[in-house]
């Protein structure tokens, strides 16, 4: 409840609570047994209420027996008869009790001085109209009338943002001929207790009984009425907004937004006091605003970038279409000319008409600003949604320049409780069209494949989702084709495959295989299901996607259990139930499958075997490009022969490991190591022999390293190793563990091998502040340890040259 609403209530309250203090302070009574008869029949009749159309309020017949008592009892007697019924009436058939600030409203609040001021004004007006029972009773039923009805009118505006005059006017004002039949019949009343006694007024509850099965009657047939109404009404308005949501849909805009709007544009609407024809004009425009876009192409609406002067003169007639339209539907409100006008701005500089100011209609205003809002805070196709209060502040900024400051500072005021109103509203029903057509699964392989799998009907489609689908796809295929040139990296190729495939095929994994050697390897996957299709190996024909890739034929709807069958722990399993799998075909032929996993059995349909079949080959192609790019820049940094990192990828590391060794101080040594009598092995066994022994020395070197350690090959039979912090000491026991792994891979090519290694050591900084310095001298006494050690020395092989020790911390290696 807000605080003026509050504050009415306080304030109504403590003066209710006031009267009924003063009126009991004197108490007394003129019958007890007619009081009691009185009070009885009050509460009997407080029971017989009725439901006030369009107002969540009610009247009973109690009014009766209380203008009864203002003739006949005392103040204090009169109090009670009108507050004890009522407060009887808040419990009574109801299904859970009121809540406490209701019992003090309709008691305390209402009901208390509408007595007080009745019973007063009989007394009072005895003197002014010569003590005529007639008179008397009709100015008192029509002070307690206006002191009953007129509070009920005031909080009702206050809590629900109602115009006080017309909630009066509309749930009340038409009552008031029956307190006057009731003043009538309490006279005839009061006159038959006077001449006969008081006990024939009790008759009086037949009469009573009957006039509110007349008034539920009337009433219910008023209401049936009032919903026959709404119906058209609303069938109407669902009409206008099933029109509006496929243009919508057209627009590549969300569904959310007219309703958002729509909510945004009539709270403004109510708080501005707009008349009701205007609001329901403004709800309209709401959901329509936007209609004449069916004039614009549709390359211009679903442009990602903006628009060329040419394109936005385009876009600039789409309010006079939309206004064209709507004025041959003739609406009962002025919605044409809110929609023309909703892209006029403050200063006018809008269009179509150049309006400014006031000039502009005010829900064409009111709607320009929400649209605005809206618009920053969705996801366009050319630019993301802002947080919706950057947006705000963004809106804010253009008061006084484009639109309103008045509605500006409402907007700014309540945004955040209006969109959490447009957040909670209930959605729209939505329509759908008739069931698609079931295919049948592609044949599959004798290898266990079941050979047919039968789809039900699909769920029946969103219409809304239809339309949009049916002007999107081409769209997102074209921005999935134009990705896929825009990178040469492998994965993120796939990346974007897999991103962008999923808003047109729906899956909960996504597995791209690529053939090696006979044998399918996962490039990429993502999904639920990572790891288990990240370790698995399918062989070529074997498996759904080894088949597609083998057979290049697509399979929709097939077993993805096939394809964990080859994982090398059988314990695992997947919980995906259906596969679409198809061939990727590149020019030289099929290099893997390209297979979507999802949980639910049969989940794929023919359209989305459609969709994977128009890009498989482009995706092909980009695979292909990427995987040649990777090996050509692998060559570029990699020993071909070994598969370590050559002499260019050398320098750039020693740059690297220099440089960081400088900001944290510690050493560096570098490791020359060139490989004596590697020469014999090449004249005696050949060149495939040596390259064996090369490629058995580089796989030792890596084993035996850390991980942060670096081996490279420079050339020939010349190898380097990087080694950050360790001592002297441990170098050179490593430059012996070395020696050994030479000595052992001559060994496992001939038994007379007598291969070992010289090797050099430098240090940084103690031996050279940059790369070239490091190595010249490490290369300097790599070739004196081959001087000193020559062949003379025979199989014992030379031994590393570290140069001096140093005063750093020994590291294990």
């Amino acid at each position: 409840m807000r605080p003026r609403a509050q504050l009415f209530i306080v304030v109504t309250a403590m003066l209710g609570a006031g009267l009924l203090i003063s009126s009991f302070h004197s108490w007394h009574a003129v019958d007890y047994w007619r009081f009691s008869a009185y009070l009885v029949f009050a509460i009997l009749a407080s029971g017989l209420t009725v439901v006030l159309p369009g107002l969540n309020t009610s009247q009973s017949g109690n009014f009766l027996f209380t203008l009864l008592a203002i003739l006949e009892l005392s103040l204090p007697e009169t109090m009670i008869m009108a507050c004890v019924p009522t407060l009887v009436q808040c419990f009574w058939k109801m299904n859970r009790p009121a809540k406490p600030i209701r019992l003090l409203f309709n008691v305390v609040c209402m009901m208390a001085p509408a007595t007080w001021l009745s019973w007063w004004t009989y007394q009072l007006s005895g003197r002014l109209l010569g003590h005529s029972a007639p008179l008397m009773t009709m100015t008192a039923a029509c002070v307690f009338f206006l002191a009953n009805t007129l509070p009920i009118a005031g909080i009702i505006s206050l809590t629900e943002d109602r115009p006080f005059g017309r909630t009066w006017v509309d749930g009340y004002y038409w009552s008031f001929p029956y307190y006057l039949a009731g003043a009538g019949l309490v006279v005839v009343v009061h006159y038959v207790n006077r001449y006969i006694g008081w006990q024939t007024s009790l008759l009086v509850m037949p009469v009573v009984y009957w006039v509110y099965r007349s008034y539920r009657l009337y009433l219910g047939r008023l209401e049936n009425e009032k919903d026959h109404v709404e119906d058209l009404a609303s069938l109407h308005l669902r009409t206008i907004e099933a029109l509006a949501l496929a243009i919508e849909a057209k627009d590549h805009t969300t569904h959310d937004h007219l309703q958002r709007v729509r909510v945004y544009a009539t709270e403004i609407a109510k708080e501005l006091g707009l008349p009701e024809a205007e609001t329901e004009a403004l709800k309209a425009a709401a959901l329509l605003h936007d209609i004449g876009k069916l004039a614009v192409p549709e390359h211009i609406i679903s442009k990602p970038g903006r628009l060329t002067p040419e394109e936005f003169d385009k876009m600039k007639i789409h309010p006079i279409v939309g206004a064209e339209i709507l004025a041959r539907v003739k609406f009962p409100y002025p919605v044409v000319p809110i929609v023309r006008g909703h892209h006029e701005k403050w200063n006018g500089s809008g269009y179509p008409d150049g309006l400014a100011g006031e000039n502009i209609p005010i829900g064409a205003r009111i709607l320009a600003v929400v649209d605005c809002l809206d618009a920053l805070a969705s996801d366009r196709q050319y630019r993301r949604a802002l947080p919706l209060d950057e947006a705000m502040k963004y809106v804010a900024d253009l008061a006084g320049k484009d639109y309103d400051p008045r509605i500006i500072e409402i907007l700014r005021r309540r945004y955040v409780e209006l969109e959490h109103m447009a957040r909670t509203q209930q959605p729209s029903q939505h329509f759908t069209l008739g069931p698609t057509v079931t295919a049948e699964t592609a044949t599959a392989p004798s290898a266990g494949y079941e050979p047919k799998a039968e789809i039900p009907p699909a769920a029946e489609p969103d219409f809304l989702s239809s339309i949009a689908a049916a002007r999107q796809e081409g769209q997102m295929l074209f921005e999935l084709t134009h990705d896929l040139g825009a990178t040469l990296s492998l994965e993120d190729t796939l990346s974007v495959v897999s991103a962008r495939l999923r808003k047109l095929v729906p899956y909960d994994t996504i597995a791209v295989w690529v053939c090696e050697q006979d044998v399918l390897k996962p490039r990429h996957v993502s999904g639920d299901d990572f790891r288990l299709f990240s370790s698995l190996e399918i062989p070529l024909g074997q498996g759904l996607s080894g088949w597609v890739a083998q057979n290049a034929k697509p399979l929709l709807n097939a077993n993805p259990s096939l394809e964990s069958a080859h994982l090398s722990n059988p314990i695992k399993s997947s919980s995906l139930r259906s596969a679409l799998a198809v061939p990727l075909e590149g020019l030289n032929g099929t290099i893997g499958a390209m297979t979507l996993y999802r949980t639910e059995a049969n989940a794929f349909e023919p359209d989305h075997l459609r969709i994977l079949l128009a890009i498989s080959s482009k995706v092909a192609l980009s695979i292909e490009n990427a995987m040649k790019f990777q090996q050509v820049q692998c060559t570029a940094t990699t020993d071909y022969l070994t598969g370590l990192p050559n002499a260019r990828s050398l320098f750039l590391h020693l740059d690297r490991e220099i440089a960081r060794c400088t900001r944290t101080g510690i050493g560096l040594a570098v490791m020359v190591c060139d490989l004596d009598k590697f020469k014999e092995i090449n004249d005696l066994h050949g060149h495939l022999e040596g390259n064996k022994a090369l490629r058995l020395f580089a796989a030792a070197l890596q084993e035996n390293c850390r991980e942060y350690d670096y081996v490279a090959r420079m050339g020939g039979d010349e190898f380097v190793v990087v080694v950050p912090g360790l001592s002297a000491e441990v170098v050179a026991a490593k430059a012996e563990r070395i020696n050994e792994m030479a000595k052992l891979a001559g060994l496992q090519i001939s038994s007379d091998s007598r291969l070992s290694a010289s090797i050099g050591t430098a240090f940084f900084p103690e031996d050279g502040a940059n790369v070239e310095q490091i190595l010249a001298e490490a290369d300097r006494r790599m070739y004196m340890c081959k001087h000193s050690y020559g062949e003379h020395h025979g199989a014992e092989g030379p031994m590393g040259q570290t140069g001096h020790a140093r005063p750093q911390a020994d590291f294990e290696s």
